[in-house]
């Protein structure tokens, strides 16, 4: 039986943001407020850049190819972990959606400076833990972590 090393641990903080779909009006408000909760939280500024910035490329991501989805959000003593999950096509070869340059992007979407085939490649790079998985169809799951190592700026 495999242990849970995500179970059992306070949870300091904890929400679910909604994302929506094709808008781009609103891209990156989601972020923009996981950043400003871990700022209040006094997290250390690279770990605070390092979430914002996968929260960031997530949240992207589900504007550009899905209908709908979401991004929740726990900060436990030793780590934050990032789940953002889609309701869209899919991802048919995870493979090539992970090889950088790599973008199905519309003209539409590259013309409003997106899809330049780097948000899977940075999730990737600055996570400790990166997980995706996607269902041609439904949709596409990702799940990452930031370890803490210093929790508080100034301790």
């Amino acid at each position: 039986m495999t242990k849970n090393v995500f179970a059992h641990e306070t949870t300091l903080y904890e929400n679910k943001f909604p994302v929506e779909g094709g808008n781009f009006d609103k891209a990156g408000q989601v972020s923009s407020q996981i950043k400003a909760i871990l700022k209040r939280m006094k997290l250390s500024s690279e770990i605070i850049r390092r979430v914002a910035l996968v929260s960031y490329e997530s949240e992207i991501n589900i504007v550009s190819y899905a209908r709908k989805g979401h991004i929740h959000i726990q900060v436990k003593p030793d780590y934050v972990l990032i789940e953002a999950i889609d309701e869209g096509d899919g991802i048919p070869d995870l493979e090539l959606a992970m090889q950088q340059g790599w973008s199905t992007a519309s003209q539409r979407i590259r013309e409003m400076g997106f899809g330049a085939g780097m948000g899977l490649c940075n999730i990737k790079n600055f996570s400790d833990f990166f997980r995706i998985s996607s269902d041609v169809g439904k949709g596409t799951q990702l799940k990452m972590v930031i370890k803490i190592d210093k929790i508080f700026d100034g301790i």
